[in-house]
């Protein structure tokens, strides 16, 4: 396996920390962005010249940037970045503020963009790359109860991504866009999840939703982000990897259940969508 150069986002904790560990056991370089180094380094219990940890606001396009251009010169080059970071924000549309929602989107959707912008100048320069985008299950259905917003910003991962890869093919970079289902870490954690400031005591079925989320299914959950991390890392080997990434038994069926639903809608209404031509 040849060695190649990562950076990570949101390595601290869950997928990312998992994948950095397993990355540095095979000898891999990795460079690995989070908030709190400190935590992070701490997290690794060693100290490598293949290990690269770095305190980077993603929302602050300067700060990435810098980060971008760190890591590329810290190891002499860049092969493969997973943008990874982000967090959970629950609530119904209704009763989230502009504040709220715009935090979600400012990193789940505007710190992968701000990693994008910063290195694909590297890579297009260089016609090689591999850039893989975390979205989730809720990037593909969004009929999910005091999820909206975290939908929303999935969705929108899903659909700049796919922009990207038809952007850049004929540089030579590889985009995959990842849709990992639930996975066993700590998303559903106190830590990980952000409820809202104003809560609408009548959302009762949403509230009974929320908290069947965080007290039955955390630390039940059916992916093993071991088995994740690794099948990221046969992805970064492949000359042709795919765009789309689905991983887990619950996206899986997620995922045919919507092309079921959007087949029978296509069909039941297909003359009224062709009616409104001229």
């Amino acid at each position: 396996m040849q060695t190649k150069t990562w950076l990570i986002t949101g390595a601290s904790q869950g997928l990312g920390l998992i994948l950095v560990k397993k990355l540095l056991d095979a000898g891999h370089n990795v460079a690995a962005t989070t908030r709190n180094k400190a935590a992070l380094e701490k997290e690794i219990g060693m100290a490598s010249k293949q290990f690269f940890p770095l305190t980077v606001d993603l929302a602050d396009e300067a700060s990435v940037s810098f980060a971008v251009d760190e890591t590329i010169a810290y190891f002499d080059g860049l092969d493969v970045v997973v943008n990874n970071a982000g967090f959970g924000q629950i609530g119904t549309l209704e009763e989230l503020s502009d504040e709220e929602a715009r935090r979600s989107f400012d990193v789940n959707v505007f710190g992968m963009l701000n990693i994008i912008r910063s290195v694909m100048p590297y890579f297009r320069v260089n016609r090689k790359g591999h850039i893989m985008n975390i979205s989730s299950m809720a990037g593909i259905q969004g009929y999910i109860p005091g999820w909206g917003v975290y939908c929303a910003s999935k969705f929108a991962v899903a659909g700049l991504t796919e922009a990207l890869a038809a952007e850049v093919s004929e540089f030579g970079v590889n985009v995959t866009l990842v849709y990992p289902g639930h996975m066993r870490t700590n998303f559903l954690s106190q830590n990980s999840i952000m409820s809202p400031k104003h809560p609408i005591q009548e959302y009762v079925s949403v509230r009974k939703g929320e908290a069947m989320a965080k007290e039955e299914m955390n630390g039940q959950q059916i992916g093993d982000p071991e088995k994740a991390a690794a099948l990221l890392i046969r992805m970064s080997e492949l000359e042709k990897p795919p765009l789309h990434l689905f991983m887990g038994e619950d996206v899986y069926k997620a995922v045919n259940k919507k092309i079921e639903t959007l087949s029978t809608h296509l069909l039941d209404w297909k003359d009224d969508s062709l009616s409104i031509g001229f």
